[in-house]
């Protein structure tokens, strides 16, 4: 049998392979319509996207566009292949004014559009940061300001959303509405859970739900620190976005191209192809990683020892977006690094406390762990150990928030660089 590590690298790599845009994008390209075809979008995956809609449009319909990504995130162009979108790169997870000219380039893109055109908007996760375009009176340093303080707070993606759509010009339907009177074609890529394409990069072209109370809200609840004029204009609902039922949306169609349910039951069916069993947990697992991972510790204790509903041997594989609170840290300690999965891991290590015949993989499908340059981490029988060897106690990483820091004098970091998809969190618990 392969070892551990290798067949759970495996697993994942199959999970990002079927979420690849080339894979998932031809059965849900609209035909090409009387007038031209505008392709606007951002995300982690909005270079390969713009890469296989380049590849699959007509050579003879006209395709023009700008799609904006993470730097570093544009796969190499094949061969052969004629550049008709404009690929530009800006920051994440934070914006930055490369971002906020990307946006305010595709808004201008949009003028001019008549009822004869299409316009096909490829969006992924990270488009909220990418797709910078603030409310009138909030400058590009506030918005970074606020951006800062919701990754910090641990609020979850959907709150996170919420307040970046209604400070934005651009977010929650905005683009679509610019888009007037043309036809808009979403394809989307799921980073969040339960796949609703009004979360997914702040729904820059779908209907939203979401009010500026609840903005207000979520300020409130996680001590969100904004000048006064910016809670005036959520008061007063200035900066309301367009409703369900708008018809600004009329006509306008969005299909979801890959999502992590799916990506979770190709590598469940890689598995089972070894001759493991495969369980899924979730796709919509969330909550501070280092709690969820104590549940996912218990689940394989039970399996390792013959208890419970999963049969050795077997992979428990699960997905969604947990977050990460950063702790508090005495004045001049510099904070560690990481992410979610990172975090994961770490927690994960620590409950499972050197159980045999339990592995384990966390990584993002993305590539990268938070703004490290790895996907995540990996866990073994005897992480505990070799950590202590080096002088590593887990529980003071834990405090520090310091994943990365813990698992790479350990060689476990998982490292792909990106992946040019993303369809968030995947873990997989090998248990032999």
């Amino acid at each position: 049998m392969t070892d551990p590590q290798t067949m759970l690298r495996h697993l994942y790599d199959v999970a990002v392979q079927r979420a690849l845009p080339l894979h998932n994008t031809a059965a849900h390209l609209p035909t090409p319509p009387k007038g031209r075809t505008l392709v606007l979008g951002a995300g982690k995956a909005g270079g390969a996207m713009a890469q296989a809609v380049e590849a699959l449009w007509p050579l003879d319909a006209p395709l023009s566009g700008l799609v904006v990504t993470r730097y570093g995130h544009t796969p190499p162009r094949p061969a052969g292949l004629p550049e008709r979108i404009e690929v530009v790169e800006a920051s994440h997870p934070v914006p930055d004014a490369a971002g906020l000219q990307a946006a305010e380039r595709i808004l201008e893109l949009t003028h001019g559009l008549t009822a004869d055109d299409l316009v096909l908007c490829l969006i992924s996760g990270g488009g909220s940061s990418l797709l910078t375009l603030p409310a009138d009176g909030i400058g590009l340093e506030l918005k970074q300001d606020i951006n800062r303080q919701l990754l910090a707070s641990g609020a979850n993606i959907s709150e996170m959303n919420c307040l970046r759509k209604h400070l934005s010009r651009i977010k929650g339907g905005r683009l679509a509405a610019a888009c007037a009177p043309a036809r808009v074609v979403t394809l989307t890529i799921s980073d969040v859970p339960g796949d609703d394409p009004s979360i997914i990069a702040s729904g820059p072209t779908v209907p939203d739900a979401s009010t500026c109370a609840d903005a207000l809200a979520i300020l409130k609840r996680y001590a969100i620190n904004v000048p006064e004029s910016v809670l005036q204009a959520l008061q007063s609902g200035v900066w309301e976005t367009p409703k369900p039922g708008s018809p600004v949306f009329a006509g306008h169609s969005v299909h979801m191209i890959a999502t992590p349910q799916q990506s979770l039951e190709a590598s469940a069916a890689a598995a089972r192809a070894m001759g493991l069993n495969a369980y899924i947990l979730s796709d919509e697992i969330e909550g501070e990683s280092r709690e969820v991972a104590k549940v996912h510790a218990a689940l394989a204790r039970a399996a390792a020892k013959g208890l419970g509903p999963f049969a050795k041997p077997c992979v428990i594989l699960s997905g969604g977006e947990t977050t990460v609170t950063l702790k508090p840290q005495p004045v001049g300690t510099p904070r560690g690094r990481g992410g979610r999965a990172g975090e994961f891991c770490m927690g994960l290590a620590e409950a499972l406390q050197g159980q045999s015949g339990v592995w384990a993989l966390a990584a993002d499908t993305d590539g990268i762990d938070g703004i490290e340059d790895n996907a995540g981490a990996q866990v073994a029988p005897d992480t505990l150990s070799r950590a202590t060897a080096l002088g590593h106690k887990v529980a003071d990483h834990l405090q520090r928030n310091d994943a990365y820091g813990f698992f790479k004098p350990l060689g476990d970091l998982v490292i792909t660089g990106p992946t040019h998809t993303n369809v968030n969190d995947f873990r997989a618990m090998l248990v032999l």
